[in-house]
């Protein structure tokens, strides 16, 4: 059977971290999205953190623990964080979709239940400081010459947008246009191409933020190479928004790939 284009519809590993689209480039299938570099980099965090960071764009403070370290016991770990970070603070493996393994810890015990959750999904763990503000998302599209929407905002229904909030709560929340300043919608574009440009990508990403409540900074959260096509996905109702239904959208991103 001739396969003219693949649109590799996978979330997490094994699906969007470069391994499928690696197994295209062997077959030689063109195929929609990032290549196999750029997919690898935005599916682990910290990687994409230190290729963020020479951009000079703000991202929340990070500390990186292996899965080693914190089965053989989480206490030195925990005395790192609270010397560094005040609580809340956020724990997330480095390479997983989709918020699983993620986790917000208030206190000790909770970061030592946390810590030890991660390092099941993956040998990186991360914990980050908490930013207070808005979440949202800017979808980016091309090639060479990318292109970013306009931002759309997440309001989620559980304290933080977790894999239950994204996929089984209904009082989650996506506002289009959201009011903020003209000049922070256009630092939130310029950021998203760059860092879409940064990691090599191509097609699509979406590119997350948040606006810091208080001094109103952009700061970069993570980005993601195949974002979700659902009816309450943000990605395609960004370029709704725009003017580009999803059938436009996606003959666009075929053309993109045959083109690439």
């Amino acid at each position: 059977m001739n396969v003219d284009v693949v649109i590799p519809v996978f979330h997490g590993l094994m699906g969007e971290d470069g391994t499928i689209q690696g197994l295209l480039e062997i077959a030689g299938i063109p195929y929609v999205g990032c290549g196999v570099l750029a997919s690898a980099v935005a599916m682990d965090k910290l990687t994409a953190k230190r290729l963020v960071e020479p951009l000079g764009i703000r991202q929340a403070r990070w500390l990186e623990f292996t899965a080693s370290q914190l089965l053989a016991g989480t206490g030195g770990a925990v005395e790192q964080v609270e010397k560094t970070f005040s609580y809340p603070v956020f724990i997330k493996p480095s390479r997983a979709g989709s918020s699983v393994g993620v986790s917000k810890a208030g206190d000790s015990i909770e970061l030592s239940r946390g810590l030890m959750e991660a390092a099941q999904h993956d040998r990186k763990v991360m914990v980050e400081e908490a930013i207070v503000g808005r979440e949202v998302e800017c979808a980016v599209l091309g090639n060479e010459n990318p292109k970013a929407s306009g931002i759309g905002e997440i309001l989620p229904a559980a304290d933080f947008y977790d894999y239950n909030a994204k996929y089984h709560n209904a009082d989650s929340k996506t506002v289009l246009h959201p009011d903020f300043p003209e000049e922070t919608v256009a630092r939130i574009q310029d950021c998203a191409v760059r860092i879409f440009r940064a990691i090599d990508g191509a097609g699509l990403a979406r590119v997350d933020f948040f606006v810091e409540d208080g001094t109103n900074e952009v700061v970069f959260n993570e980005i993601n190479t195949f974002p979700g096509f659902t009816s309450i996905s943000m990605y395609p109702m960004l370029w709704q928004a725009e003017g580009m239904p999803i059938s436009e959208l996606v003959d666009e991103l075929i053309r993109l790939s045959l083109s690439r």
